[in-house]
């Protein structure tokens, strides 16, 4: 606790010391206004083309990217008065954030849910601060996650739960046997919530402080939260129990990293993130970016598209050694693979569900007993198509429920799974839709056999396929400008959540006004990266925006007691 007082101390004396302005207000935030249809309407806003004239006089930041990240960033500095060119390379704006539309089917790109939006939650107050209330989301039923275990000859389903109770009631349910197991991963997952905010104090206090407490002992001392970033999951997983379910389902949430490599805090964080309920963004994945660039345009700034940025001049020598050293911090991610599938008929005719379905031909994660995903990554370019271990498999359209409404009679897809970018390097140098038959074919194999293991799921949606893209990691090179085709940004491994990896993977840079944001700062995923914008934000301004946005949490928890204080009485009069 101490540790979060006196980074929370020394921003606050520097807040009241220098008399910053907040970008972030209760006032700020309006009533929603109806949903914009006008598809003319929306690529004004998200498909803005870059040209000279466009550019605001006076700059006093320019961001490289419009994913949330540095959507974040450039909201948080246009509230604080800063004028903010946002450069996008792809063709609309939005990042993992942006949709697309083929064939009258909308298609998100990496937004398949969000968790922690209940009211007065903290991601919560900040989605509101940098869309000013404009973005709706809507709760998802309970039964939000399902983990599949099919191995061929057996297919064991596993319901997962959002519920402050029901999450651990219905695990218990499930195994009967590891009630004690499942307290303790839940203790753990409690202590990440209330307590991962630590991991990003290192982040803003001065380095050699972090970096003092520490290899002092003192942090270990203040917090296990420290130590316990860097456990690999599965050697926790081994305290608890020896039920291989079990361990899956505690570490599920896969980004190309398996459990034995993987930070076991992160991995309890990742489900507490759903412990409250999972949300969908009322509208589609693109409200996103389209409210949060609204904002911005407010306050003077611009969201420019098709401008990309291939290099940044600096006058610094010896920067560039020193940046590579923070880059040679981490190893590129594994590359994901995305088949897009679209059909002539409703939710209710397919009997598809808002539920996300993670699949697995195994228990074992790891390989130990039974060879996974080291098998699976160690396969040549030939064997690869046809065995892979695990998808995740999510239905937009009916999570979302204008969707109906935008795209009558019709429903749409997303298969989403891991795989080596060596697979498809020998395209690297073709251009994108004209990369050649042999290209085709190699990715509809994986295509083909993600489809098929879907069917066994939900076979009446073989019948009414209409529509079907695949992306490759090449794909998200070009349209995400995603590093070897790593959508979830760099891997996930122990290293990288190491206590003092932390601390020295900040936002800051030793060129001087550089800064960095997003998925690579914290985690992954649009959680992840926003937090990684308001910790950019945080270092840009030099005084933490989290003061604000507790400050902000705080007042409407107070507004909402005295109003529900006012009820009773006049109830009771």
């Amino acid at each position: 606790m101490w540790l979060l007082l006196v980074s929370l101390f020394v921003g606050g004396m520097i807040w009241l010391l220098w008399k910053k302005p907040s970008p972030y207000s209760v006032a700020s935030v309006r009533p929603v206004e109806p949903l914009v249809l006008d598809q003319k309407i929306r690529d004004k806003v998200l498909k803005q083309g870059f040209t000279k004239d466009k550019v605001p006089e006076n700059l006093d930041a320019i961001i490289i990217g419009s994913g949330i990240g540095g959507m974040t960033v450039a909201a948080t500095l246009a509230k604080a008065g800063k004028k903010v060119l946002v450069l996008e390379q792809h063709d609309v704006a939005g990042g993992c954030c942006h949709t697309f539309t083929e064939k009258g089917f909308e298609f998100d790109v990496g937004v398949h849910y969000f968790g922690q939006l209940h009211e007065n939650g903290l991601f919560k107050v900040a989605f509101d601060q940098i869309t000013e209330g404009q973005l709706e989301f809507v709760e998802l039923p309970q039964y939000f996650d399902s983990v599949v275990i099919d191995d061929g000859e057996k297919l064991i389903d596993y319901p997962v739960l959002s519920g402050k109770v029901e999450m651990m009631k219905n695990l218990k349910k499930l195994f009967p046997d590891d009630h004690k197991a499942i307290d303790e991963f839940f203790k753990v997952m409690k202590l990440a919530a209330r307590r991962v905010s630590f991991l990003g104090a290192l982040k803003l206090m001065p380095q050699w402080l972090a970096l003092f407490l520490l290899k002092s002992g003192i942090g270990d001392l203040i917090s296990p939260v420290f130590r316990l970033s860097g456990a690999s999951a599965t050697e926790m997983n081994h305290t608890l129990t020896s039920n291989k379910d079990l361990h899956l389902l505690f570490s599920y949430y896969f980004y190309g990293t398996a459990p034995k490599e993987s930070s076991y805090l992160i991995n309890a964080l990742m489900l507490q993130h759903f412990k409250r309920g999972a949300y969908y963004p009322r509208g589609g994945a693109s409200e996103i970016p389209f409210h949060i660039t609204r904002v911005i345009q407010k306050y003077g700034g611009r969201v420019l598209v098709r401008a990309p940025v291939s290099r940044i001049l600096v006058d610094q020598s010896g920067a560039a050694y020193e940046i590579q050293s923070r880059v040679d911090m981490m190893r590129p991610g594994k590359a994901s693979f995305l088949l897009f599938s679209g059909f002539d008929a409703t939710q209710e005719e397919l009997g598809i569900t808002p539920t996300s379905y993670w699949m697995f031909k195994s228990n074992d994660m790891d390989g130990i007993e039974k060879p996974q995903m080291d098998e699976y990554f160690s396969m040549s370019k030939e064997e690869a198509p046809e065995n892979v271990p695990m998808v995740l498999l999510t239905f937009p359209s009916a999570k979302d429920p204008t969707s109906q409404m935008r795209h009558p009679g019709k429903s749409c897809m997303t298969i989403l799974t891991m795989v080596n970018y060596e697979w498809f390097e020998e395209w690297k140098d073709t251009r994108v839709r004209k990369r050649g038959d042999d290209y085709f074919d190699y990715k509809m194999r994986f295509a083909n056999c993600m489809f098929d293991w879907a069917c066994k799921l939900f076979p009446k949606i073989r019948d009414r396929l209409v529509y079907q893209e695949a992306a490759t990691p090449l794909s998200n090179m070009h349209y995400l400008s995603s590093n070897l085709g790593a959508i979830y940004s760099t891997d996930h491994n122990l290293e990288r959540f190491y206590a003092e990896s932390m601390a020295r993977n900040r936002c800051d840079t030793p060129v001087k006004n550089l800064y960095l944001s997003g998925q690579d700062i914290f985690s992954c995923g649009v959680a992840g990266a926003l937090h990684g914008g308001l910790l950019c934000a945080s270092t840009v301004l030099n005084y933490p925006v989290y003061i604000d946005l507790m400050y902000i949490k705080k007042k409407l928890k107070w507004m909402k007691a005295r109003e529900m204080e006012k009820q009773v009485k006049q109830k009771q009069q």
